[in-house]
């Protein structure tokens, strides 16, 4: 396996660069590439199974582990969120 790390004082753009990678925004001019194809070509799942994202401030939800497991999916079945957990 191999690893990345971007790094920089506060205010160098490392976040800005991270959600960018992770399709959060689009970028207003230019282009990203990764293995010389453009970043829109590439599937946003395969990018975020293999980018991760530790933001600045840590965000803590309240309520409980399934509360916040679920956030994005509150449907979500009883395998899944043990999945998840899982992961």
């Amino acid at each position: 396996n191999k690893f990345n790390a971007i790094v920089g004082s506060t205010g160098s753009g490392k976040s800005t660069l991270t959600q960018l990678l992770l399709k959060f925004y689009a970028p207003n001019s230019g282009s990203i590439l990764i293995g010389g194809r453009n970043i829109v070509d590439v599937e946003t799942s395969w990018l975020r199974e293999r980018i991760g994202f530790v933001g600045q401030e840590p965000t803590l939800f309240s309520g409980t582990l399934r509360e916040n497991v679920t956030v994005g999916k509150t449907d979500a079945t009883d395998e899944e969120v043990w999945d998840a957990l899982k992961q």
